[in-house]
């Protein structure tokens, strides 16, 4: 769900109704295409030894459902977690330490939606039909839609202050163009023209980006004497507010690189995790459990861990430290280790299952071991997750500029798709470097051919050193102090920029 965010280029709340109406339009193609035989092609039996394929007309409704539902999706996963912490006061004690349970309880919620797609609708698409499924997640959109809008009365908006993009690169653009200029003496000399109770404090990280905020003769357009008749250029001149904010970006940028990895992990784990579980004994009585189902034990780890953090560790650590909880960079270093463990684990498994493999027969269809033995890496991985997207959640919002919440949650969101990214070019750089003559390599066609344990061996190690170099980024990173307003400090220190810049001029 999507709404206004101080910053971002959706300012109206109307908008976020639009991207859920493309996701509700994209299902609902979804649905009516699976429902009419026009627009699908006929179904393929297992006797026929060609099947018919699908008109252009029909591939183009397929793609423009997948299209509406990815736009509509990526327009509400940027900005929903962002607007929920606006409903929360920063300055208010109360609100903040409610904000910190916003986190868990959004995921949860998250989470119970993905249980629910991978039990019920699941089932329903393969004992019911397709079209019901689609249907239902249109209903379900739509009646989001009524929700949302039932609320809007309620709910706390920030005015928009332009694009974040265009702040970052006049920064960047004016500290390049005053590379040669010296620093003032004092910080007091630096420009600033925000007010008072929207001042960020200055800091002494990446001090180059300060050359924006000095100013020079030519930065007033039109000044003459003391009088300013112009604001200044932002091309040129910035304030020390708006450098800071774009400091208080970048130094996002070595946690951002160091939480790819985890992503990397997690896509290996729920696509091999299936075909180890293809060829493992999945039946219990009668009942022949799915490979695919067994994601479910990932939802249920992230549902665990959020409850017992929620209702157990939560309130024991506001009692013990008198916090609320572990914080951001704790919880992302918490799920790194996790993951790290996991695939530990599943390499461990893995050297087990083949070496029933080769007991049995590479080529036995079914090997006699339980496929519950997948369940330590699911838990261990499904639990990483769990800490580590609250946590980067929480740290991508919480410790970014108001103005960019947006922006941060984007930047937090590319981790998952870089993941994804590496994983699959992971995977093809493996297949080449292990492939000889006559042998598939670690990840062969057949797993039972192949060393699945070695990959995720050597996806437990890559983890390794991605968490060393996430505890050295972590112990680099200074946390930004809440946005409070900035005092006189005795008119030496960020008084009024303004009038000082007045005075040089």
């Amino acid at each position: 769900m999507l709404w206004t965010t101080k910053g971002s280029l959706l300012i109206r709340p109307e908008l976020g109704v639009g991207f859920l109406l493309l996701s509700f339009l994209g299902t609902g193609m979804l649905a009516v295409s699976t429902k009419l035989p026009q627009l699908r092609p006929p179904p393929c039996r297992p006797h026929q030894t060609s099947c018919h394929q699908a008109t252009g007309l029909q591939m183009g409704i397929l793609y423009l459902s997948l299209y509406l539902i990815a736009l509509g999706t990526g327009g509400l996963k940027s900005s929903v977690s962002g607007f929920g912490t606006d409903q929360f006061d920063g300055n208010d004690p109360k609100e903040k330490a409610q904000m910190a349970y916003f986190f868990n309880r959004f995921f949860f919620f998250i989470s119970t939606g993905t249980l629910l797609a991978v039990t019920v609708l699941v089932y329903i698409q393969d004992e019911v039909g397709r079209s019901w499924a689609y249907g239902i997640c249109s209903v379900s959109m739509f009646s989001a839609i009524l929700i949302f809008l039932s609320g809007t009365k309620r709910y706390r908006y920030k005015k928009s202050v332009g694009s974040p993009i265009v702040h970052i690169f006049q920064v960047l653009v004016a500290s390049f163009k005053k590379r040669n200029v010296e620093f003032p003496s004092s910080i007091g000399y630096l420009y600033e023209d925000a007010p008072e109770s929207s001042r960020i404090l200055h800091t002494d990280q990446f001090r180059c980006l300060d050359r924006a905020a000095v100013v020079v003769e030519g930065d007033f357009p039109g000044a003459n004497g003391a009088a300013v008749s112009m604001p200044p250029n932002p091309w040129r001149l910035s304030s020390v507010t708006r450098v800071e904010e774009v400091k208080m970006m970048v130094k996002l940028l070595p946690i951002w690189a160091t939480t790819i990895i985890f992503w990397t992990t997690y896509a290996q784990m729920i696509t091999f995790s299936v075909e180890q579980a293809s060829t493992m004994e999945r039946t219990i009585g009668g009942f022949m459990i799915p490979a695919g189902s067994l994601t479910v034990f990932f939802v249920a780890a992230i549902l665990i861990s959020l409850g017992v953090y929620d209702r157990v560790i939560m309130p024991f650590w506001k009692k013990w430290k008198g916090k609320p909880g572990f914080t951001n960079l704790q919880r992302i270093a918490l799920g790194l280790v996790l993951s790290t463990f996991g695939m530990a684990a599943s390499a461990l498994i893995e050297r087990k299952r083949l070496s029933v493999a080769k007991a049995a027969g590479p080529t036995t269809p079914t090997l006699p071991v339980s496929v519950f033995y997948l369940i330590p890496q699911f838990f261990l991985v499904g639990a990483g997750e769990a800490f580590i997207y609250t946590g980067q959640l929480d740290f991508f919002i919480t410790q970014s500029p108001k103005g960019m919440k947006t922006m941060s949650t984007g930047l937090f969101l590319t981790t998952l798709s870089l993941g994804f990214f590496i994983s699959s070019f992971l995977v093809s750089i493996v297949k080449r470097v292990t492939r000889t003559r006559g042998r598939q390599g670690w990840l062969a066609d057949n797993i039972n051919f192949g060393r699945l344990d070695l990959f995720y061996g050597l996806l437990a190690i890559l983890s390794l050193i991605n968490f060393v170099a996430y505890l050295v980024c972590a112990v680099w990173y200074k946390p930004q102090v809440n946005l409070k307003p900035v005092v006189e400090m005795e008119n030496n220190k960020m008084g009024n920029g303004s009038m000082q810049a007045e005075e040089r001029v």
